[in-house]
């Protein structure tokens, strides 16, 4: 069996179990602490595969999690958008940044969905989310690194072999 073959179970189970992560319960002190799990395995599937990734994608996506989370509808199809239109505008140059690099655009893109999400909030009348909301970006950006690597690992499979 060859490696195009075998590797093709990589990117829906990453994506599912993506979703699901964003599902599993949590104590609510740690809630707001939660990865956006989706957006890193979206955005590692736009930078090292766009032809599998475009705008439509992540709308699509996003109305997935929207239904799933039981959020506003469309929130995360808007906020999967605009990180997914930014990276596919600077993947040339974000691609071939080291790992360290890399984390610290992704630590961006993901502090800017905060932003445009806070905004959405604001817009509906919600209240003023506490600070602690503002640890997510950076707890995805501690996990960019490991994260991409273990993706890279299972899409290119053992070199050795």
């Amino acid at each position: 069996m060859n490696l195009a073959r075998q590797g093709r179970w990589i990117f829906p189970a990453s994506i599912i179990i993506a979703l699901l992560f964003g599902l599993l319960p949590l104590p609510e002190l740690l809630k707001p602490f939660r990865p956006y799990w989706l957006a890193l395995v979206l955005a590692y599937w736009t930078l090292e595969t766009p032809q599998r990734v475009d705008l439509g994608f992540a709308f699509v996506l996003g109305l997935i999690a929207d239904l799933m989370f039981g959020g506003l509808l469309g929130e995360q199809a808007l906020r999967l958008v605009i990180m997914t239109f930014i990276l596919r505008r600077f993947r040339a140059r974000l691609r071939f940044f080291p790992l360290w690099q890399q984390a610290l655009a992704i630590g961006g893109l993901l502090f800017n969905d905060r932003i445009v999400a806070t905004a959405l909030a604001l817009a509906i009348g919600k209240p003023i989310l506490p600070w602690s909301y503002w640890w997510a970006p950076l707890i995805g950006m501690l996990l960019w690194t490991p994260l991409f690597l273990l993706l890279d690992g299972l899409r290119l499979g053992r070199r050795g072999e």
